[in-house]
């Protein structure tokens, strides 16, 4: 049994909490929030013993092993390493920080405390995409993968209205390729290795976010293309090409289908039928290493966070998307 204590009382930490409600081995015990009231009524809602206007005091809690962060991505570093401080381990939502100086931070905090640190990149435990990594050579040999995630946000209408929510304020180091390009890149690398170079563009919006953008990367023998919007939605599958064939993938974020098409017309379905909700996946992994008392994971590994980190910090300098993380 891991005892969490939760850093975001929001829809992300509502659906981890709901994915994870039969899981024996997941506890919540503690929730912060900065009033008092919002984490007394998600605490009642979610059944938690403490509430906490204090991340320092959470941290300091001996009710708690673990702490969940899914607060606005410019908070991530200083609570991670507020709570591994006090030897809690941490699960942080992606992307892991603003920066690749935050990365490192939290990462040197990590190995300082000795304590389990990991990104919860959710897409690269799910049955879907380790069937990808089983089949891939099926398709022989690689020559493109094209990364899609556009999705028009729900937010995107208040904006246009003149009110600016979390969604689309530097100040949270938000945008288009942190709150949804990360989805596409971050599996690319578990599958192909670190890029060559990069070229990325970006629709800049008025905020100093980006809306959509798209990322080319060069390898020795391949190419890989990211496509990221929260201004407009795309219909498109995902896609790696090879060359006897291409795998097609429905969902970068969460693939619910998967299929080979064969360049002589033929078809495989490769989807797995997942026997858990999407989130429960990341937190079984994070609550298997703090029982095996490991400190990092082999999949969302510190290297994968901080070389994804690195490419979306690279790729906002091109486009000039400048976070106040930043300076």
């Amino acid at each position: 049994m891991v005892r969490f204590g939760i850093i975001g009382t929001n829809f992300i930490t509502e659906r981890l909490l709901e994915d994870v409600k039969d899981y024996e081995d997941f506890q919540l015990t503690a929730v912060y929030s900065r009033t008092k009231e919002r984490a007394e009524e998600f605490a009642e809602r979610f059944g938690a013993e403490e509430v906490y206007v204090s991340v320092e005091e959470m941290a300091k809690s001996n009710k708690v092993d673990a702490v969940y962060i899914a607060s606005p991505n410019s908070f991530h570093a200083q609570q991670a390493i507020t709570v591994m401080e006090q030897g809690k381990h941490v699960l942080c939502e992606k992307p892991m920080a603003s920066n690749a100086k935050e990365v490192e931070a939290m990462v040197e905090a990590a190995k300082k405390n000795e304590v389990l640190l990991m990104e919860a990149m959710k897409n690269t435990f799910l049955p879907n995409f380790q069937s990808i990594q089983t089949n891939i050579h099926k398709i022989g040999k690689v020559r493109r993968y094209v990364g899609s995630f556009c999705k028009y946000s729900s937010r995107y209408d208040a904006y246009k209205e003149g009110e600016v929510l979390n969604a689309f304020n530097p100040t949270f180091s938000n945008g288009s390729l942190m709150d949804l390009g990360v989805y596409c890149i971050y599996p690319m690398l578990l599958l192909f290795g670190a890029p060559k170079s990069i070229q990325a563009h970006a629709v800049k919006l008025e905020t100093g976010v980006d809306g959509e953008g798209s990322i080319i990367f060069s390898y020795d023998d391949m190419e890989a293309v990211v496509m990221h919007s929260k201004i407009s939605t795309s219909f498109c599958p995902s896609e790696i090409q090879g060359e006897y064939g291409s795998i097609l993938i429905d969902n970068i974020s969460d693939p619910e289908h998967v299929e080979i098409r064969f360049k002589d017309g033929s078809e495989q379905n490769i989807t797995q039928s997942s026997a858990s909700p999407s989130m429960y996946y990341e937190a079984a992994e994070f609550i298997k290493l703090i029982t095996e008392g490991k400190k990092e994971s082999a999949i969302n590994s510190h290297h994968h966070s901080l070389t994804t980190i690195k490419i979306v910090e690279e790729a906002r300098k091109q486009a000039g998307i400048v976070y106040p993380a930043d300076q």
